[in-house]
């Protein structure tokens, strides 16, 4: 079987939101480029278009006009709380922690808002931290909702894409799966790999892997942009680290298969240096999605502040443990539990105001950009994408009691039963701390200190009340699972997204953005992330990486 050969100026590896914009970023400046990718077309985009498009910014318009006041010093002092860096390799890193929170408060802004992107006017509050000003978390809301979600997102990027192999500039290699790195001299000057089956199957769902050719594109630059780890378990538990616990053995999946780390260990291979392996970012929220596009797919709650968290045994989660506080803090208490699921108690009224589903398919009207659909949300009922769940998702049950609730959770965790006078009894002492406008109880002051932002008190956090008042009912119960998502280590690049090796010099030719970079680095994050940061890295580092290809450097 010979192989197809052709030449470019640059290969990009991998058609997510990265590879667009380094891609466009050259074309823009005149480079021929070829885009390889294992899926098909109906894929283009990756993992970005399942996104809810939350974006991190800082000091914005929005913000200010929700009376929230944000600075870059605060910004950074968040990172860096959050970040924990505190390791020889952070090096990199750090800079491009330092470099994207600039990013975030100077021009991202501007630069999206001139290609056409706009966000939804309520900025939401996620990752309110662990309780210390200096710690995890964010100080003030900075997650900015795009309009149109994550297409939207991805949208100037695309139409730009297009343009450019309308006019010859850009070829994408669809179904093309990059198996080697091709080295010549110590440098990358190109990749080799196998032309696999044509797909039919509409975007996300599995493809085939049945190789009817082979390609080698030779270039004399390489971007790689091929995404993380979270549609693989097996290299997720393989990297889990001890700090976390033990991995679950019951873990469901958010994202979807194609996001399975080969080019990683690819890179690898041809002299790229891996760091930080061990920090990744998976949710505690997770529910099987009662329809699902690829294997084990689920979809993460968006919480308010105001469920109760149980852990498996029954246990109600101790503070800064709060539904959408500290999203690895959770987690590795959860592991100490012994089980892989964990219970949210709610009402009716906290359903109604307080759950979002992440994910461009589970938010039709944002997606859609429908002004008449959003403003549907402040009617009465749940939006129609959560209620689906609570009617069809297996994770659910509703009962007028404590003690009918419990029994119906026993049905979905035999295996765990629960005491149902226990639970009763810490949904009694929580509520008899809303006798008073003030309390001991930290989650219930955390309410109240939500809800005295404007954006929360609108939209997102329900006014205060007991749960075993039967006007607020019925109660509801949902099983959560933990959900894989991000890679926040990766490929150790400089500020100019070149590959770096073991020793600290690049690998000549070879580049690399987005998730398999750690969003820049080789994990800028470090140990946790603020949120809205994932699109935002793919966006810094795609930008980074095309111009210092373009330029030379």
């Amino acid at each position: 079987m010979s192989a197809t050969v052709r030449e470019t100026d640059v290969v990009v590896v991998g058609a997510g939101l990265a590879g667009l914009v380094a891609a466009t970023e050259l074309t823009a400046a005149g480079r021929h480029v070829v885009v390889v990718d294992q899926e098909s077309r109906a894929n283009l985009g990756g993992q970005a278009f399942w996104s809810f498009g939350g974006l991190f910014l800082v000091d914005s318009p929005e913000q200010r006009r929700m009376g929230v006041k944000d600075s870059v010093e605060l910004a950074w002092q968040d990172w860096l709380g959050t970040a924990g860096f505190d390791r020889p390799e952070d090096h990199w890193p750090g800079l491009w922690a330092r470099a994207y929170v600039d990013f975030a408060a100077g021009e991202k802004r501007a630069w999206l808002h001139e290609q056409g992107m706009r966000w939804f006017p309520v900025v939401g509050w996620a990752e309110r931290g662990d309780g210390r000003a200096g710690g995890h978390g964010n100080s003030v809301p900075r997650f900015h909702v795009t309009w149109g979600t994550g297409p939207g997102v991805l949208e100037p990027f695309v139409r730009k894409a297009f343009e450019a192999e309308r006019d010859g500039l850009l070829t994408f290699a669809f179904r093309h799966r990059v198996d080697e790195l091709v080295v010549d001299g110590g440098g990358v000057t190109g990749v080799r790999g196998a032309v696999l089956a044509n797909a039919t199957e509409s975007r996300g769902r599995p493809t085939n892997r049945d190789v009817v050719g082979d390609f080698v594109v030779s270039a004399p630059s390489v971007i790689v942009t091929s995404g993380g780890i979270g549609g693989n378990h097996d290299l997720v538990r393989a990297a889990w680290p001890d700090r976390l616990g033990t991995p679950p053995d019951h873990l469901v999946t958010g994202v979807p298969a194609y996001v399975d780390g080969r080019m990683i260990g690819i890179v690898e291979a041809a002299g790229g240096s891996v760091i930080n392996r061990d920090r990744m970012w998976h949710y505690v929220e997770g529910i099987h999605n009662w329809a699902p596009i690829w294997p084990g797919h689920a979809i993460r709650i968006l919480p308010g502040p105001s469920s109760m968290w149980f852990d498996g045994n029954g246990r109600r989660l101790p503070a800064p443990y709060f539904p959408g506080f500290d999203t690895l803090g959770t987690l590795a208490h959860l592991r100490q539990s012994g089980h892989d699921h964990s219970w949210f108690i709610l009402t009716q009224k906290v359903i109604e105001k307080e759950f979002a589903l992440s994910g461009s398919e589970q938010n039709p009207d944002l997606t859609g950009k429908s002004v008449r659909h959003v403003l549907g949300r402040v009617r009465p009922g749940a939006p129609k994408p959560v209620q689906d769940f609570v009617d069809y998702g297996e994770d659910f049950v509703t009962a007028s009691t404590i003690q009918g609730l419990v029994e119906r959770m026993n049905t979905l965790t035999p295996d765990a039963p629960l005491d149902a006078d226990d639970i009763e009894r810490q949904v009694v002492e929580r509520d008899r701390n809303l006798d008073n406008d003030f309390a001991k109880d930290a989650q219930i002051t955390a309410i109240h200190g939500a809800r005295r932002y404007r954006g929360d008190k609108l939209i997102r956090t329900a006014t205060p009340h007991k749960f075993l008042d039967p006007a607020n009912g019925p109660l509801i119960a949902v099983r959560l699972s933990v959900v894989t998502r991000k890679t926040l280590g990766g490929l150790q690049t400089d500020l100019d997204s070149r590959v770096l090796r073991a020793d600290g010099e690049p690998v000549p030719g070879l580049y690399a953005a987005g998730e398999v970079a750690g969003f820049g680095g080789g994990g800028m994050h470090g140990y946790r992330s603020l949120e809205g940061t994932f699109l935002g890295g793919c966006l810094f580092s795609g930008r980074t990486a095309g111009r210092a290809v373009a330029a030379g450097r």
